[in-house]
């Protein structure tokens, strides 16, 4: 038995504005649930005021207070949230879901080649473009050539799965025309084979500068603009209140995405949540009581467990990101490192927002890079983008440092969002013909 596939996920939008939206999920429940849901709500820019969490081991009921934007794509929220559930099969015509996971198989990789005249703000156009269209950015590679255009390099998987058609290709292509204009001088899209994913992925190791550059800002001290202070951040771990239970309570200041760096935490834990409650008290403080069991359903009973998974949270709430600019010889480079999911995830959105940050601070980019290195024992997506500094640099490293941290934390000011992708205004140059193209192809 089960429950009716239009059933899993509802989203029951606000009727009054400023009120938040209600999205409720009701399926059979597995370890990383909530992370995998968490991941997509940060993708669709939702800002979550208030979750709770209820499940048997077997059966998992969460509802989400979130706050969307006008241009927020719900029916399409409701795909991608229902598609992370377990798998549903088809009974007497009607679909209803099953515990039986089958494993993801890995999704395509594909090149899209860009070439073009180079100009401020075109990486992030670009960027934008694929965004939107929910083709994920695996891997970049962006260059400037001496004559002043730009050769951009993309390894990129397609959510619908639709690249390897020639349609999806072309829809592609003219979306990126219509949002640079004669900007662009081609554009190609082609299947990678497995040798070529496998070299997308950067080599094995780091230039012992940026290997010493992102260990240090693990060292970073609370008056860094890459962290947030850790006084700011309260864990508590006690067995005391239930028989069966860890009971973790979180204080916190809210940041873009607290909620998914949480789950992923403990889905990298293989912990689960058996109940849990998430509230945002004021503007910037969040308040979270999880019940939590370990994967044998067992409660964590080990102090070394404890310490462990409080000193992991507590990394992950003060610097989820790392950010720093340093210097290479004459030049300036900018350096975001996150974390990678052991499921192999990356977090959504990091070069959308640096791009967003550096277009807003009129800082040119001369050539970037996004490649995966094992730095310690974790995975982390490294992003390197050159700045050009033309006749000298017009904003303080310090400034372009903090706009980029801010912006990824989802600190800045709401005008920041006015040309995001979400928004139509976001493209200036598209023409209504391609406008209405591109709201048929979110569906």
């Amino acid at each position: 038995m089960g429950i009716l596939y239009d059933d899993v996920v509802i989203i029951s939008q606000s009727e009054k504005e400023g009120e938040p939206t209600v999205i409720t999920v009701n399926c059979p429940d597995k370890t990383g649930l909530g992370c995998d849901l968490c991941h997509h709500l940060l993708f669709f820019q939702l800002s979550v005021v208030r979750v709770d969490v209820s499940t048997d081991g077997k059966w998992c009921y969460i509802v989400f207070w979130v706050v969307g934007k006008p241009s927020t794509r719900w029916d399409l929220l409701k795909k991608r949230l229902m598609g992370v559930c377990p798998s549903c099969s088809s009974a007497s015509g009607i679909s209803f879901y099953r515990t039986e996971m089958q494993p993801p198989k890995p999704p395509h990789v594909f090149l899209l080649k860009f070439c073009g005249y180079d100009r401020r703000g075109l990486l992030h156009a670009v960027t934008e473009v694929l965004c939107v269209l929910e083709l994920t950015i695996k891997r970049v590679k962006v260059s400037t050539t001496p004559d002043g255009k730009v050769m951009d390099l993309f390894f990129i998987t397609d959510t619908r799965e639709l690249l390897q058609t020639k349609k999806r290709q072309e829809d592609t292509i003219d979306h990126l025309k219509a949002a640079v204009g004669d900007a662009m001088i081609s554009c190609d899209i082609e299947m990678v084979g497995p040798e070529i994913t496998a070299c997308s992925q950067g080599p094995s190791y780091l230039p012992p500068a940026i290997t010493e550059d992102l260990r240090d800002l693990d060292m970073l001290d609370d008056q860094q603009s890459g962290s947030i202070p850790s006084n700011s951040v309260s864990i508590t771990v006690d067995n005391s209140l239930s028989p069966a239970h860890t009971l973790v309570q979180i204080v916190c200041q809210d940041h873009k995405g607290l909620l998914y760096d949480i789950m992923r935490t403990l889905k990298d834990y293989n912990i689960q949540i058996s109940y849990g409650r998430c509230t945002t008290k004021t503007e910037t403080d969040c308040e979270m009581d999880l019940f939590i069991m370990q994967a044998d359903g067992k409660k964590i009973v080990d102090p070394s467990k404890q310490n462990a998974l409080r000193s992991r949270l507590q990394m992950e709430l003060c610097r989820p990101l790392r950010v720093a600019l340093v210097s290479r010889g004459p030049d300036t480079e900018l350096l975001v490192a996150n974390p990678v999911e052991l499921s192999g995830k990356g977090r959504p959105l990091v070069f959308y927002d640096i791009t967003l940050a550096l277009k807003m601070l009129n800082t040119g980019i001369f050539s970037a890079e996004i490649a995966r290195h094992m730095i310690g024992d974790r995975e982390w997506e490294v992003y390197r983008v050159l700045l050009d500094e033309g006749d000298g640099m017009s904003v303080s490293r310090n400034k372009i440092e903090e706009a980029v941290w801010k912006m990824l934390m989802g600190w800045n000011d709401d005008d920041c969002w006015n040309n995001s992708a979400w928004t139509a205004t976001g493209y200036a140059n598209i023409d209504t013909v391609y406008l209405s193209r591109l709201r048929i192809s979110y569906m």
